[in-house]
């Protein structure tokens, strides 16, 4: 066995314990919201009457057996995939999750342009000229600019996502700029305000924040309180990473997606499946969207705690292909 073949051998029923808890978590992402799905759709009983007091049915079988075949899958493909490195396996899931942002960034980029154009139209009168009085009304109602406005753009920006290789956050905070600069020459000049105009504004920012995260922990660009860890050599910062990403990070996102998409009551479910919208009469109808903004900040840091644990592990092996985001930060 070549010197780099021993590299990587090492630590090898760690790799695989890793690799395997990291597919679980991302194999447990989409069927944790297929069995919402099921749950407070449809009307399946979940899981819960297994583990709790209540009636066992079959469908409740059916669902905890989802999550059982996410298991066994992500043994399988790991099995499969035994000479992959932690690395490689690390910037596969960055490369998907930072699909996902991209195509967030187009999201709230299409829908808000064209939710304001369409306030805009209703307040000064002019839409009922151009579709009609009848989806002139309709447009006012959040249950109907929701799907066949907004989910439609979001389903085409999954495309442009596709075809489009930056993220756009950047562009997204010279928008921001754009859109409060409108509102101080409307107001100050020409004396003219309205609410979706400020809708805008928090709806773009809000965006920025939470879906550049996922995008700053690749980049290291999250404050760090340093008081020891600079002088710490590479693998026992791979230690501290991979257990922070484990029992902070993991955990943290976890939390969120249980507590706020837990129950049809919850405090981010409720507000997208009704798609709530502000009391400011012609505003824009993008509450519900701002409630669903945590959730994708909880899924892409999730992904990308995965992918940052896989990358600690690797530096607490000692592997080779270690970046050094401090240095290249300050040199």
């Amino acid at each position: 066995m070549t010197m780099a073949g021993d590299v990587y051998a090492s630590g090898r029923g760690l790799q695989w314990a890793v690799r395997v808890f990291g597919w679980c978590m991302l194999v447990a992402l989409p069927l944790y919201f297929f069995n919402n799905y099921l749950t407070f759709v449809l009307g399946w009983p979940g899981i819960g009457p297994i583990f709790a007091a209540g009636e066992v049915t079959a469908k409740s079988w059916i669902q905890l057996a989802g999550f059982a075949a996410g298991i066994v899958f992500s043994v399988v493909l790991v099995s499969r995939t035994a000479n992959r490195h932690l690395r490689d396996e690390a910037a596969m899931i960055t490369r998907f999750n930072t699909y996902l942002v991209r195509a967030a960034f187009w999201a709230v980029f299409l829908v808000g342009i064209v939710d304001m154009s369409l306030s805009f139209l209703r307040i000064e009168g002019i839409l009922p000229y151009l579709v009609g009085d009848q989806i002139s009304a309709d447009m006012g109602r959040a249950h109907f600019r929701g799907p066949w406005v907004h989910i439609p753009l979001i389903l085409l920006s999954l495309l442009i996502a596709l075809r489009s290789r930056t993220l756009g956050f950047q562009w997204l905070t010279l928008l921001v700029v754009f859109a409060e600069l409108l509102i101080v020459l409307t107001r100050f000049i020409f004396s003219y305000e309205q609410a979706f105009m400020g809708d805008l504004v928090r709806f773009w920012y809000a965006a920025l924040f939470l879906f550049a995260s996922a995008y700053t922990l690749v980049e290291e660009g999250h404050v760090r309180v340093d008081v020891f860890y600079a002088s710490f050599t590479s693998k026992t910062k791979g230690f501290v990473n991979a257990v922070g990403s484990l029992f902070m990070g993991i955990t943290f996102c976890w939390t969120i997606l249980f507590v706020g998409m837990g129950s049809t009551a919850a405090i981010l479910y409720s507000p997208m499946a009704n798609f709530e919208v502000s009391q400011s009469g012609f505003g824009m109808h993008i509450k519900y969207l701002m409630a669903g903004f945590l959730s994708v900040f909880a899924v892409t840091m999730l992904i990308q705690f995965v992918s940052y644990l896989m990358e600690a592990v690797s530096d607490y092996l000692e592997q080779p292909g270690h970046v050094d985001h401090e240095s290249s930060l300050t040199g």
